[in-house]
């Protein structure tokens, strides 16, 4: 599967990336929001894992914004900002699934896979 990680943590994201590609995935990584929609745009990816706070663009604006665009992929928000509201507002953007940080590395390789 190609996911697409947009994280602006760098040891964060190099530890998903070693998870997801040790997982038999295929991951190309944006640091931004900016950027991560831009890559999203494309097409080519099977899911996205979106921080929540992100430079340049939030990640929860990122999905709405995918979704008025058509994009369909699904987006799993990752957040240290999970209390009921944020979870919430993340899923009526149109994210797929929210997993609040700090979580399990096994259960965001199983999200991903459902996905």
């Amino acid at each position: 599967m190609r996911v697409l990680l947009v994280e602006d943590d760098n040891d964060v994201a190099a530890t998903l990336k070693a998870a997801l590609t040790a997982d038999e995935h295929e991951v190309d990584h944006a640091a931004d929001g900016e950027a991560g929609e831009a890559m999203a745009l494309s097409g080519k990816y099977d899911v996205i894992v979106l921080d929540r706070m992100l430079p340049k663009k939030l990640g929860v604006a990122v999905v709405r914004d995918l979704r008025e665009k058509g994009v369909s992929t699904p987006v799993l928000i990752l957040s240290a900002l999970h209390d009921e509201d944020h979870r919430i507002e993340g899923l009526n953007a149109g994210a797929n699934d929210y997993l609040g940080k700090p979580f399990s590395t096994r259960e965001l390789l199983a999200r991903v896979r459902s996905l």
